[in-house]
Order: C-alpha cells, then sequence, then structure tokens
C-alpha cells in the first residue's frame, strides 16, 4: 500500500508542483523511510504530510492537494500504535487549516468528506487488530495445545515404560541370583524368558501408546485383572481384587486414566515394598467409579514420584482427582472419576 500511494503521490506532484505539496512529499518520505526505526518521527512527518495539503487544498485545482491530505491521513488513523486523541486531534487541526484556504460553501463537503475518510479508516484499523488479536490467540491455543500433548505423550510414555522396564529389572536381577547364588540354569532360563515376553509386551504398549491407540481398551474391571495377575506372576506377592457394585460404562479417557493409576500403584508398591501383599479395589456407585490400591509402607516408600503426579493430571483431564498417602503403616492410592 506505501509503495501504491507512493507511487500516486509522485504522479500528483508532478502534476501541480507546489512548495507545501512538495514539502507533504518529502515528510511522506521521511515516514516511510524511519516508520521502523524512529516510529516517533516517522509519526510526526505523517501527520505534517497531511496539514500542509491541507493549506493549499482550496488552491489545488486538480485533485493533487486531496491525494496527498486524504493519503496521509488515511495511513496516519491506519497506524495500530496512535492513540484515538491524537487521530482526533490531527483531525480537528486539518480541518482547522483548511477553513483558512477553502471557500466557506465547499467547508462543509469537505469536512464530511474528511470524516468519512477518518470513520473509514478507524473501521478498517479496528478491523486489522481484531485479526490479528485472533491470529495471536490462535498461536497462543495452538502453543498451549501443543504443550499439552508433550505432556500426554510424557505420561504415556512413563505409564508404559515404568511399569514394563520395572517389571524386567526385577526379573532380570532374579534372574542373576538365580544364575550367581543358586547356580540353577532351569531357573534362571525361565526368568529370562519371562523377562523376554515382558520386553516384547512393553513395546508394543509403547508403540500403541506413542500412535494414541484407544479404540482396543479392554473393560475396566478386565484390564485390572490382568494387571493383578501379572503383577502376582512378576514378583511373586499375593495381590487381591475385588469389584463392588454394577459395573457400567465409563468414558475411554477415565478407564485408561484408572487403568494407569492401578499399574503406576503396583509399581511403586513393587518397588518400595517388593515382598508385600496388594489390595486392589474397585467400587462403583451411582456418581463415581472409585480405585483404591492399598499396600504395606516399605522402607523406601515416598510420595509416588513423578508417575503418580503423571496419573493426577490424566485423572484431572478426565474429571476426576486422586489421593494418595500413608496411615497406619499403609500407602494407600485412592483414585475416582465421575460416572
Amino acid at each position: 500500500m506505501r509503495i501504491a500511494l507512493s507511487v500516486l503521490l509522485i504522479w500528483a506532484l508532478l502534476g501541480q508542483a507546489t512548495i507545501p505539496l512538495a514539502a507533504a512529499f518529502a515528510c511522506w518520505l521521511v515516514f516511510v523511510a524511519t516508520d521502523h526505526r524512529w516510529p516517533r518521527l516517522a509519526r510526526t512527518s505523517l501527520a505534517l504530510a497531511a496539514l500542509l495539503p491541507a493549506a493549499v487544498v482550496g488552491a489545488a485545482g486538480d485533485g493533487s492537494a486531496q491525494l496527498f491530505l486524504f493519503s496521509a491521513l488515511f495511513i496516519f488513523v491506519m497506524l495500530p500504535r496512535i492513540p484515538l486523541w491524537a487521530i482526533l486531534g490531527l483531525t480537528a487541526a486539518v480541518l482547522a487549516v483548511m477553513s483558512f484556504s477553502i471557500r466557506s460553501s465547499a467547508m462543509l463537503a469537505q469536512a464530511a468528506v474528511i470524516v468519512i475518510v477518518v470513520l473509514f479508516s478507524l473501521h478498517r484499523r479496528e478491523h486489522r487488530l481484531r485479526t490479528e488479536e485472533r491470529a495471536r490467540t490462535h498461536e497462543a491455543q495452538a502453543r498451549a495445545a501443543a504443550l499439552d500433548e508433550r505432556a500426554r505423550i510424557a505420561r504415556e510414555l512413563h505409564d508404559v515404560l515404568a511399569h514394563s522396564l520395572g517389571a524386567l529389572a526385577v526379573q532380570l536381577e532374579v534372574a542373576e541370583a538365580e544364575l550367581t547364588e543358586k547356580r540353577d540354569l532351569t531357573a534362571a532360563a525361565t526368568r529370562v524368558r519371562r523377562a523376554r515376553k515382558l520386553a516384547r509386551d512393553g513395546l508394543t504398549e509403547a508403540r500403541s501408546a506413542v500412535a494414541a491407540l484407544r479404540a482396543d481398551v479392554s473393560p475396566l474391571p478386565r484390564a485390572l485383572a490382568d494387571l493383578a495377575a501379572a503383577h502376582r506372576a512378576d514378583h511373586g506377592v499375593q495381590i487381591s481384587l475385588c469389584t463392588r457394585g454394577s459395573a457400567h460404562n465409563l468414558n475411554p479417557a477415565a478407564e485408561v486414566a484408572l487403568v494407569r493409576t492401578a499399574r503406576e500403584a503396583l509399581t511403586n508398591a513393587a518397588k518400595h515394598a517388593p515382598r508385600a501383599e496388594v489390595t486392589v479395589s474397585l467400587e462403583y456407585t451411582n456418581s463415581a467409579v472409585r480405585l483404591t490400591v492399598v499396600n504395606e509402607c516399605g522402607p523406601t516408600s515416598s510420595d509416588g514420584g513423578y508417575g503418580l503426579v503423571g496419573a493426577r493430571e490424566r485423572l484431572a483431564l478426565a474429571g476426576g482427582t486422586l489421593e494418595a498417602g500413608a496411615a497406619d503403616g499403609m500407602w494407600q492410592v485412592v483414585a475416582e472419576v465421575p460416572r
């Protein structure tokens, strides 16, 4: 737009080269050259580029002064950082200068045209500012969505890898003990085969998590039963699972959150209290579904670490809550999601 207006102003200046119009064109060039580096000087020059043609607008018969005046005034109003009082002040100054150079009979028409130009320019500026604000809002939303997705992927990978690698490490430690202490090759080979199966299952789950596959999620009671059976086989501890109430369907996000919470709680139980009995209970009520995992406090029990933080975030996204803590020598994790 500035290039096109510069060409038009050169054409108008060639048609009627007066001192005020030449000075106005010089101010226009100063504005174009200094707008990004010295904005205050640029805006002052642009205001002068609008005021100087107003002094000769009545004497210009071919409309050159009007072209200079309206172009500079339009660009001045369109600038996003110009306050409204400056726009109104320049408009009033232009009208005041015009009143000395134009006949009173034509003054009203010229004033009406200037007011229309100013109002149109303000409308265009507001439209552009709203468009830029929407673009910034969309960019911020996209950035927030990307951060949420990164957090979700981090939770997915932690939930899968922490469980699989934790169980794998336990199997390999037992296999090492069977070889170095008991010299039992058969038992060690069984543990190695079990570790290989855990690695294969963990890889499959990791691929599913990365691909965000949720269509094949098992029903919640069955998924918890599978977790309990795997935990019993991997760690050789007693684990009890009970379900109370009538099972009802949950949204997939809530079911996945509860399954991941149970897995994280079992992983922590195996890590901090490896030989302690674990109790898992699932309770269906009219308003919510509650999952409780209880085990004895081990000597290294803590607040659950990042795994429970991720589980709490996942439950929050599904509208649920998570509480974890120790009482009377027992460590308890309670997760609840609304029905």
